[in-house]
């Protein structure tokens, strides 16, 4: 019988997320200057930031390359950014070799095509609700939120509560 995504949930060390459609609502605005400039849920960041002060992984892999982006996640304490990356199977393998990071450990969410194939080499595959169809259908997991909107946050907070990590990874600390 196939696992739950609650018991896979057990398992997972990793958490790799895309950037446009999960860490944004994949709208992008234009400034006059060619700027494309994009939003992001604190909600999602306070969970990547307790995420990596509890000792867990969390890898970004993305075809956009906005510095933005990077500044905004690397003041998270995330570590691992990949942005305009036009092979996610071979950043995820490389990524995966040299961390010494088994595929079933790793949770990966994605919301579009450039997600498929990778997100069909983790232990758990997840996306937010508002997916594309061919992501839902591969999905073990499809978050009740929308890219952008706390869906992260969804999948990192029962992770960490199914590992009993949540709120013992907050000591009283305000971010």
């Amino acid at each position: 019988m196939a696992k739950s995504y609650k018991e896979i949930m057990n398992d997972i060390t990793t958490f790799i997320f895309d950037v446009d459609g999960v860490l944004t609502d994949g709208s992008v605005f234009v400034t006059n200057e060619g700027e494309m400039l994009r939003t992001m849920n604190i909600k999602d960041g306070y969970a990547m930031k307790a995420a990596v002060d509890s000792g867990y992984n969390v890898c970004i892999i993305s075809g956009g390359s906005n510095e933005g982006v990077r500044v905004r996640l690397r003041n998270l304490g995330i570590t691992d950014i990949h942005l305009g990356t036009p092979d996610k199977v071979k950043t995820f393998k490389e990524y995966t070799d040299v961390n010494n990071i088994k595929p079933e450990q790793v949770l990966y969410m994605g919301d579009d095509i450039p997600d498929y194939y990778v997100m069909q080499l983790v232990g758990l595959p997840t996306s937010p609700q508002d997916a594309s169809p061919e992501i839902k259908g591969i999905s073990t997991y499809i978050s009740h939120k929308n890219g952008g909107k706390g869906a992260v946050r969804d999948v990192i907070e029962q992770v960490m509560k199914v590992q009993g990590k949540w709120m013992e990874s907050f000591d009283g600390k305000l971010d």
